[in-house]
């Protein structure tokens, strides 16, 4: 499954729509037969590729993936039939698959005369899927708002001052991130105020992905020549305040997951809605005493009864030279769920 597992997060960056999946093919005796991960929506799926691998001698073998086999027909028929067709005798599979048409997959498997079991290391499993799973259960995109700060958490100072608060590492590691996402959303304040073109660079030479669409919010129009609107049909802008419903429009989009990387205003209004799934936060060792505040004013009320304080739950600390990247989640329901 640990193979499997790192096949499956080879396909992060191009699958959407679809969830990255990884699969092995073992014989009776433990040897590898097969493998493969889901490369491209449209593609062939995990299971399918294993199986060309292993050829005649899955019959028999087990099959180990990262998601519950699908069982309906998309753009590539149900793997459950692959399986079946193909003489598997055992599937094992990490996570669940929540979809209300690709689910079911197990009963599938085991009403076929299959042995299935479930749930093994579903936890990493969870964690590579986590954007799909979650838009899969709320029919939303995946939020995750993404902040660099000061250690007095101000994101920029007084005019003039550093254009970078954070360093190269941490820079990186938010490329690599937006690399990974369907969408990246900034306000139009941010376009005015910084003209960013949110592509994608600094990353590995081997990472493949396919460009995120560049996504700004706000009454302001965007001129034409703006760093961010490009050539490539890559960007859109939402003339709205209300996020659930550009959240609607990039689910019809078929875009999963989302990156908001500001500015304060609509990172605050995110968190306002109830709509933030994940917090990355770059912290670098600098007082910068003046300047924009990450954060805003949150609305009291908007996370639960009481409006008690947004609390997270740290999933991840990591040193990043002299920066440190944390990443957490919301430890409530939130009130846009």
């Amino acid at each position: 499954m640990e193979l499997a597992l790192h096949l499956s997060a080879r396909g992060l960056g191009t699958v959407s729509p679809n969830p990255a999946v990884g699969c092995v093919i073992l014989s009776p005796t433990g040897q590898t037969l097969g493998q493969g991960w889901h490369e491209r929506a449209g593609e062939d799926h995990a299971e399918v590729l294993a199986l060309k691998q292993a050829g005649q001698a899955a019959r028999g073998a087990t099959a180990v993936v990262t998601l519950e086999p699908c069982a309906h027909t998309g753009r590539t028929g149900p793997c459950t039939t692959a399986l079946i067709s193909a003489g598997i005798a055992r599937v094992i599979y990490a996570s669940s698959d929540p979809g209300a048409d690709s689910g079911n997959g197990a009963k599938v498997l085991r009403d076929a005369g299959i042995e299935v079991v479930g749930g093994e290391l579903s936890e990493s499993a969870d964690r590579i899927n986590r954007g799909w799973l979650t838009a899969q259960k709320l029919s939303r995109p995946y939020v995750t708002v993404k902040i660099a700060s000061s250690l007095d958490g101000r994101v920029s100072g007084r005019a003039g001052q550093q254009r970078w608060i954070t360093n190269e590492i941490s820079r990186a590691d938010g490329h690599h991130r937006r690399a990974l996402a369907d969408a990246v959303i900034i306000g139009s304040g941010t376009v005015a105020a910084d003209n960013p073109a949110l592509t994608v660079r600094d990353v590995e030479a081997d990472l493949e992905f396919n460009p995120p669409l560049r996504v700004v919010i706000g009454q302001t129009p965007i001129a034409n020549d703006a760093a961010m609107c490009g050539n490539d049909q890559l960007f859109a802008q939402f003339f709205t305040h209300h996020l659930a419903d550009v959240l609607a429009q990039l689910w019809q989009r078929d875009v999963r997951t989302v990156l908001v990387e500001g500015g304060p205003t609509l990172v605050t209004a995110f968190f306002n809605a109830g709509l933030v799934d994940e917090v990355v936060v770059y912290l670098a060792p600098v007082l910068l005493g003046e300047g924009l505040s990450s954060i805003a004013e949150l609305t009291a009320g908007s996370f639960g009864p009481g409006g008690e304080s947004v609390k997270l739950v740290i999933d991840e600390v990591e040193t990043m030279g002299d920066d440190i990247m944390i990443v957490a989640h919301p430890s409530t329901v939130l009130a846009g769920v």
